[in-house]
């Protein structure tokens, strides 16, 4: 399998929204979009993350929507198992629940909440043990950018992980690349640094583990249906990490298509 014939992700990240009679509506307008004119499963995976009082919820309103959507945990805890801990919730709970992935390593949870490569190692590892698949966020900030080490800080979050993935755990693990500069701000790295950026990604990949060849690689960061087709014309980059566009049904229903259908 080529980069190029790797079935696409495309992946809501709903942050802290919406309120619940919003995310009905939200759930209920895609479901609606995706039956009047379906994306193959085998054309592209579609997920959405919710704030984690919504997760079961909209896993199960999404039960009818004619093709499987995924529900993505947007977080879990460093620590596994159950136990004396409060406001926690365990890769075991997730799985538990069918909540089969989660993001992690977001630079909003390394930047806002001061997550280390300590932190995110140990949550990666409890998920992968649980058996969930992780999609994993990687990225720079423009100042990192800006000094020519965009690629030394990306390869060495990825390589903060190495230590606890085995061999056979590769293939459960997504990685998403969002440049910091980009998340929120409507900028968004050209398709030419982003490309330059995901084929670094995966040859680096690559020299740990053969999965590299065949990783999903997403990109984040001011994903919009503008921008969509041209991004899914980059042969190393097989998805997206959607943030404020996944709130609006259409646009999130555009840019997974604008990825079926280029890929």
């Amino acid at each position: 399998m080529s980069a190029s014939t790797i079935t696409p992700w495309v992946v809501g990240n709903w942050k802290m929204n919406p309120m619940q009679a919003d995310a009905g509506q939200l759930v209920q307008n895609l479901k609606k979009l995706l039956q009047d004119q379906i994306i193959a499963e085998s054309a592209c995976h579609i997920g959405v993350a919710p704030v984690s009082i919504a997760l079961l919820n909209v896993q199960a309103a999404f039960k009818d929507a004619g093709r499987q959507i995924l529900t993505v945990a947007q977080d879990l805890s460093r620590i596994a198992g159950t136990g004396a801990y409060t406001g926690e919730v365990s890769a075991e709970l997730l799985k538990d629940s069918q909540i089969n992935f989660v993001l992690v390593g977001h630079s909003e949870r390394r930047e806002i909440f001061a997550e280390t490569a300590d932190i995110i190692q140990a949550k990666v590892k409890h998920a992968l043990t649980a058996g969930l698949t992780v999609i994993y966020c990687v990225g720079e900030s423009l100042e990192q950018r800006e000094n020519g080490q965009a690629e030394q800080v990306v390869l060495q979050q990825i390589c903060d992980i190495a230590s606890v993935v085995e061999a056979e755990q590769w293939v459960n693990i997504v990685i998403a690349y969002e440049p910091i500069w980009a998340i929120g701000t409507g900028k968004t790295a050209s398709p030419e640094d982003a490309q330059a950026m995901h084929a670094a990604i995966r040859l680096g990949v690559s020299q740990i583990t053969p999965a590299g060849q065949t990783m999903a690689l997403l990109y984040g960061g001011s994903v919009k249906p503008e921008n969509a087709v041209e991004l899914a014309a980059c042969p190393d980059i097989n998805g997206a990490l959607v943030g404020g566009a996944s709130l609006n049904a259409e646009s999130f229903y555009k840019i997974a298509q604008a990825f079926a259908n280029t890929k």
